[in-house]
């Protein structure tokens, strides 16, 4: 219908004889096309999407000029229209087709693209990819030039209309009415030019923003987006670089973490192997951790805590929580017997040496959450809640809680592990030892946690049993 419209109206002001033909006689062969095109957008909807705008495309423009040669048949069999009357029909359908095929192929662009993000697919950017900028630059020049030859077809019109019949209107009137039609046709055409670039608008912001959403997450350190590949030209391009970019930095950082785990769980295995434990307590103490952690992110108290990343923090690092033995002598580190009290207050000491080593550590990093978790469980691991612990006697919600959660798991972790000065005790018999601090020397609630998972401890002491 608005096709047929702005044919009818190019015709009255271009062409005596496309005025004199009724709207339905316009209507009808558009309608015609217009049915045509439902059952082939069926058949461009099977095409890859790669395929379906370009499709869409040429289908648009050439039912146009199809549209365009039955007019002109008809209009020859007819009125026997001259040569410059269906050259008319033919730039007037020609420049409609144009103005609707590239509004079209932009919508489908933009709905097309949005296809892709709710699917998760992306397009296969081709070597040659086309360019936005060169499309661009090539519609604004067919605008130009269709404006000017439309523009120019009109004063034309008028022109052979004052040769043919004279000034009859008087000349003052017959400028004003060639001004108002030269005016009117030249806002009809600016407003769908300016709804053309309005859609071109339109999608380059959409690829702007799929651009923008994607660097803003990455700056705030989310490698697992990307920037969907919803064009073939500089912005599937552009938005391939940035998701290889972004792939490696993901790698980069994938790569670093394990290299820092791998390290951490070294360093630990040797503190440990300079005591009489194993490797083997590293690897289970990190794992009741996490297993209390995840018990009580589901308390009130600690579900505002106690997130994925954060319970991620407690299990990487709990290994580093007796770091600081590394600094103890070897005679009261590895003595066989009982220490005595000077020997101990030495042995206590290896919390605040841990702490103080990943306080250093920590100074050369502006912000480094992974070494402040470290540094909390080094030095509190061995405080209680009653506040009679060491190295600071810090009590209750004092002490941070990764540094809770160790304690546990590290005293449990001693009392079912065989040592020098004393066998290993059973589950049952460290689970009464942990009842009896609970309040004391335990967060109450960590041991009602305990007590809830008390089976995956088990499990976790049977998977990564001593050896010896």
């Amino acid at each position: 219908m608005v096709a047929s419209a702005l044919f009818s109206l190019y015709g009255g002001q271009v062409c005596p004889l496309l005025e004199s033909i009724a709207w339905w006689q316009l209507f009808i062969p558009i309608m015609l096309v217009y049915s045509l095109r439902s059952m082939l957008m069926k058949r461009i909807n099977l095409l890859a999407y790669e395929q379906r705008i370009r499709a869409q495309f040429y289908v648009d423009l050439g039912l146009f000029l199809t549209a365009a040669l039955g007019l002109v048949i008809v209009n020859l069999l007819l009125y026997s229209s001259p040569w410059h009357s269906n050259l008319k029909v033919l730039f007037g359908m020609s420049l409609l087709g144009i103005f609707v095929a590239v509004d079209l192929a932009l919508i489908r662009e933009r709905q097309q693209a949005h296809e892709l993000v709710n699917t998760g697919e992306s397009l296969a950017i081709k070597q040659q990819a086309s360019s936005f900028v060169h499309r661009f630059t090539t519609l604004a020049l067919v605008l130009v030039f269709s404006v000017a030859l439309v523009l120019f077809l009109v004063v034309n019109k008028d022109l052979e209309w004052i040769l043919q019949e004279g000034i009859t209107l008087g000349a003052e009137k017959t400028r004003n009415s060639i001004l108002q039609e030269f005016a009117f046709v030249t806002l009809v055409m600016l407003a769908y030019i300016i709804t053309i670039i309005r859609h071109y608008a339109l999608n380059m912001q959409m690829y702007l923003g799929f651009q923008n959403n994607v660097l803003s997450a990455v700056a705030e350190g989310n490698l697992q987006v990307r920037v969907p590949v919803a064009s073939q030209d500089e912005f599937g391009t552009m938005a391939q670089g940035t998701n290889a970019m972004v792939s490696s930095l993901l790698t980069a950082q994938n790569n670093l973490r394990e290299t820092r785990d791998a390290t951490i769980v070294a360093l630990a295995s040797l503190a440990e192997a300079r005591d009489n434990e194993t490797g083997a307590h590293v690897l289970r103490t990190q794992h009741y951790v996490r297993v209390l952690a995840e018990h009580l992110s589901n308390h009130p108290d600690f579900t505002a805590i106690l997130d994925p990343e954060t319970i991620q923090l407690f299990y990487k690092t709990a290994p580093l929580h007796d770091i600081g033995k590394v600094g103890i002598p070897d005679h009261i580190l590895l003595k066989p017997g009982k220490l005595t009290d000077d020997e101990f207050d030495i042995m206590r000491t290896h919390a605040q040496l841990g702490s103080d080593a990943l306080d250093h550590a920590a100074e050369s990093v502006s912000d480094n959450a992974f070494l402040r978790h470290a540094q909390d469980i080094a030095a509190n691991h061995h405080e209680k809640w009653d506040g009679s612990g060491y190295p600071m006697g810090k009590q209750g919600e004092q002490i941070p809680l990764s540094a809770r959660l160790m304690a546990l798991a590290d005293v449990y972790d001693a009392l079912i592990s065989k040592r020098v000065y004393k066998p290993a005790f059973s589950h049952d018999k460290a689970k009464s030892i942990i009842i009896e601090g609970q309040g004391s020397h335990f967060d109450p609630r960590v041991v009602d946690a305990f007590l809830s998972c008390e089976d995956a401890f088990v499990q976790i002491a049977l998977t990564f049993k001593d050896n010896h």
